[in-house]
């Protein structure tokens, strides 16, 4: 099922060249614009017409997305470190991912999830150390409330995540909204497991008032965790990520499987198979795995074997300068030598043809 690639990865280049120019080569098309929002805004393709209205109302929350996007991009990186597709961000290309997000893939569906928590993450974030004009703390966290540990005071600043998720939902879904087509249905399902997954490890944090720090007074707030939870979360899903099709009216999703559960809300969803991602193929949109570093004792997807898909490896002598015979000195500090350690790199064989495939 290749579609045109629509939601937030179409306009998220062009869009990052305002926003966060630090992670973006093209930061002449600020100065070509003038710098202004409204300038940019306007014109940034593949917007629909409420995505340029809250782009021109909120410039400050859309420079917040935008600075947040190398850290949802380094945590897909880091999930798919020892896959073939490792999520590799392909330089000026329109779409920040490339072709592979024209499938309704696994991958793309792990992709739509991760940027839609890293959106609602990074404008959470943005609220609670007063960045944005729109938002601030929590303001439903007031006064007084009981948890398995007694009676509590809600103070300090409650990340206000539900401000989040409704401006992620809004800015985000509004392309999704206008297409009526199963992947349209697909990225709105996968849109909102990674909102909810954001949700999902909100944890209070209290600090005790008292007599040499006993707790017989205590004040809370809600607090997300370390994104790194929500990518591990979402990993999970992918690795559990359920096939479907459309069901008869086109209103919803069935399984492709009869044998597998009806998936969920918090579940990940496709359509098509992924490809193997072995070799260079532009219509994939996979840069293959020439070159890349494999184990050579794994038995897992980063073994040699599987890595290379049975091309082979390449392997070189290497030395490097390491930290060795770190000492504990009190207090407090730890001091290391340098040393050279002296290993070995494997790098799976490139095809015979390294040219982009074709296919026929």
């Amino acid at each position: 099922m290749n579609v045109p690639l629509g939601g937030i990865w179409l306009w998220l280049p062009l869009l990052l060249t305002w926003l966060a120019p630090e992670v973006s080569s093209s930061w002449w098309y600020m100065r070509a614009t003038g710098g202004s929002s409204r300038v940019m805004c306007d014109n940034v393709p593949g917007l629909v017409s409420r995505q340029r209205q809250l782009c021109h109302r909120h410039p400050d929350v859309m420079r917040a997305i935008g600075l947040g996007v190398a850290e949802w991009t380094a945590e897909c990186q880091h999930q798919f470190r020892q896959h073939r597709w490792n999520c590799n961000t392909l330089d000026r290309d329109h779409s920040l991912f490339g072709r592979v997000l024209l499938r309704s893939s696994r991958e793309s569906a792990f992709v739509y999830a991760i940027s839609s928590a890293g959106v609602v993450f990074a404008i959470t974030r943005a609220c609670s150390q007063g960045e944005l004009k729109s938002c601030s703390c929590d303001p439903k966290k007031k006064g007084s409330a009981k948890d398995s540990k007694g009676t509590f005071d809600w103070g300090g600043c409650s990340d206000n995540i539900d401000y989040g998720i409704k401006f992620a939902r809004a800015f985000v879904d509004a392309k999704e909204r206008k297409g009526k087509d199963a992947r349209a249905l697909m990225n709105l399902h996968n849109n909102r497991a990674g909102r909810k997954a954001v949700k999902r490890f909100l944890k209070q944090e209290c600090k005790c008032h008292g007599v040499s720090g006993s707790c017989t007074l205590r004040t809370c707030w809600l607090a997300m965790a370390d994104f790194r939870k929500t990518g591990d979360y979402l990993w999970r899903k992918y690795n559990g990520a359920i096939q479907v099709v459309m069901n008869q009216d086109g209103t919803g999703f069935t399984v492709a499987n009869k044998r597998f559960k009806k998936p969920t809300k918090n579940d990940l969803v496709y359509f098509e198979n992924s490809p193997d991602y072995c070799i260079r193929d532009r219509e994939a949109g996979s840069l293959g795995t020439a070159g890349r570093v494999c184990n050579l004792t794994s038995r897992g997807m980063d073994s040699c074997e599987v890595m290379c898909c049975g091309r082979g490896y390449d392997t070189s002598h290497v030395t490097r300068m390491t930290k060795c015979e770190c000492k504990f000195h009190w207090c407090c500090a730890v001091r290391c030598q340098d040393c050279l350690e002296a290993l070995d790199v494997h790098t799976c064989k490139a095809p015979k043809s390294a040219d982009w495939t074709t296919p026929t």
